[in-house]
């Protein structure tokens, strides 16, 4: 009997501390250095632990026993938002292999493995309709088949995920399911007004994961009418936005994530929508000044916008100074507000073009005002007699300077063409766009009277 409790004692241990491990193999071995574990969260990732690569390209991951099931990411090289990959844990073992070529798959992990299939499987049924409505088949017999095999298949895997990690994925993702047979356009049309009704925005394992900024990206960039794109991202994202519903939190991620996507690319009607109809009421409700500072700057800095007003010391023959506001100048019919500095090697090669082409020009085509966001007042003032033609400012605090932050400068040079009445009509993206950009514009009708 004493042996027997020693025993007992002797594997207690290994009972309270047993945990789960997370083991993968990189393939090529030698195209990876490490490999970090991150816990997804609706907000951010949380570093769980770090793992060495053997030579074989093989690592693993020992989970605490309290490790909290979950959406998990391996990083596996630089920048992080580009190299990783996702995968739920579950309280189980997980064996994976990673190649850079053929990517992610599962040897053990039961939850991984549904989901995997559950894709495919989808994927599968989703080519076979795509073939029925592109050799334009009529045949209803063919059609329900299809769509038996999707009712099944959702089915199927909805009770093969009952307890598990997955179902609350697989149940979000059920697509659209016709009753009868319908032409093409109108299960587009159908699918689309279906496309939130299994998803709740409310459900946290969705939230700590990619699902829903992967299913709102998906809604809003592929339900479009390609002759008014613009016109289809707004009613996409307000439909989005109304189905996310009362979720404050989530709505600010997703709405922070189409905003930026839409900036980035300066497809600034639809950027400026999203922040003026629902992320600049949410940004101030939070406090979040950094965020409302980014859309109000973005917005100040789009095409149709009067250009923010600034001060520019003027001197005259003499050479007294006077100061001018920016939207008082009537010497010109177009402006052009030239972000640079002295030490930006762009700047420094298309501006003497620039100075060159504002020679050639007739007396009240062009105005160029440029500003340097620069922290070397001596060395600016010393290269502003290069340019006699142009008027210039001096941005103290580089890229901390009310100037720039007005016109969203993010790098130099950046160019603003503004009108007569200082209303911003294009922002070429270099010397050579800029020069292509005015040429094209209409000439002064007469000579513009330089102010006193």
């Amino acid at each position: 009997m004493f042996k027997k409790i020693l025993f007992l004692i002797a594997i207690l241990p290994s009972v309270v501390l047993a945990q789960h491990s997370i083991k993968g193999k990189f393939t090529p071995a030698d195209q990876f250095k490490f490999a970090f574990l991150y816990q997804v969260t609706a907000e951010t990732s949380i570093f769980v632990d770090n793992a060495d690569i053997a030579e074989d390209g093989s690592f693993v991951f020992e989970l605490k026993k309290t490790q909290a099931p979950g959406t998990y990411r391996i990083v596996y090289a630089q920048p992080q938002d580009e190299y990783n990959f996702d995968f739920l844990y579950n309280n189980e073992d997980i064996e994976l292999t990673f190649d850079l070529e053929k990517g992610l798959d599962f040897t053990t992990s039961e939850e991984n493995k549904l989901w995997v299939s559950y894709n495919n499987s989808m994927s599968l049924i989703g080519q076979s309709l795509n073939t029925f409505y592109s050799k334009n088949e009529k045949n209803g017999k063919d059609f329900k088949k299809i769509i038996d095999i999707l009712k099944t298949t959702q089915s199927e895997f909805e009770k093969a995920a009952e307890g598990k990690l997955v179902l609350n994925f697989i149940t979000a993702s059920q697509p659209y399911i016709p009753e009868e047979l319908i032409d093409a356009k109108t299960f587009t049309e159908n699918a689309k007004k279906d496309y939130f009704k299994h998803i709740n925005f409310g459900n946290p394992v969705l939230q700590n994961s990619n699902f829903l900024i992967e299913a709102t990206l998906n809604y809003v960039f592929n339900f479009i009418d390609n002759e008014d794109q613009n016109v289809s991202y707004i009613n996409n994202i307000n439909a989005a936005v109304k189905a996310i519903g009362q979720n404050s939190k989530v709505k600010k991620i997703l709405l922070e994530i189409l905003w930026n996507q839409f900036a980035v690319e300066e497809v600034e009607p639809v950027a400026n929508h999203i922040a003026n109809a629902h992320l600049l009421p949410i940004a101030k409700a939070d406090n979040d000044y950094t965020l409302v500072n980014d859309l109000t700057y973005f917005i100040n800095a789009s095409v149709g916008n009067i250009g923010k007003d600034f001060d520019i010391v003027i001197y005259d023959e003499e050479g007294k100074a006077s100061v001018k506001k920016m939207h008082s100048l009537k010497e010109a019919n177009n402006y052009l507000v030239l972000f640079w500095s002295t030490t930006c090697s762009h700047c420094l090669e298309e501006i003497p073009e620039l100075h060159k082409l504002v020679k050639t020009l007739d007396k009240g085509q062009l105005k160029v005002i440029a500003i340097a966001l620069d922290e070397d007042r001596y060395r600016w003032k010393d290269m502003t007699y290069d340019y006699p033609e142009f008027y210039h400012v001096f941005g103290e605090g580089k890229w901390d300077n009310p100037i720039g932050d007005n016109y969203n400068v993010k790098s130099t040079p950046s160019y603003f063409v503004l009108d007569k009445d200082k209303k911003i009509i294009n922002k070429p993206y270099d010397f050579k766009a800029f020069e292509s950009y005015f040429k094209a514009l209409p000439k002064p009708k007469k000579e513009l009277k330089k102010e006193d």
